[in-house]
């Protein structure tokens, strides 16, 4: 089962998630800078939640993806849009 999951492809707009993540990584380096420059913790804590964020949109797009790809493809095609939508929004629920 391992080996099916690696041969599938990310749906996801590889380039848009790419960047998205190279903008956390720099925010991390950014931090931890901050961090070695004995900033002011609000600063830190502010700089912090700012990349949870953005990793957390990162997240959205790639599960939202494998609903719009992956699970549209499993789920029978008389109830795939109402589960697809179900699940996509009980995932921005816990994304949050």
């Amino acid at each position: 089962m391992a080996n099916e999951r690696e041969a599938k492809e990310m749906v996801a707009d590889q380039g848009k998630i790419a960047r998205m993540l190279k903008t956390a990584r720099g925010q991390l380096d950014g931090i931890l800078k901050m961090v070695e420059a004995d900033r002011y913790c609000i600063d830190i804590s502010q700089q912090v939640m700012a990349t949870e964020a953005l990793l957390n949109r990162v997240n959205r797009e790639i599960l939202k993806a494998h609903l719009e790809g992956c699970v549209k493809q499993a789920v029978t095609a008389e109830d795939r849009d109402e589960k697809i939508e179900e699940l996509a929004a009980t995932l921005d629920k816990i994304l949050k």
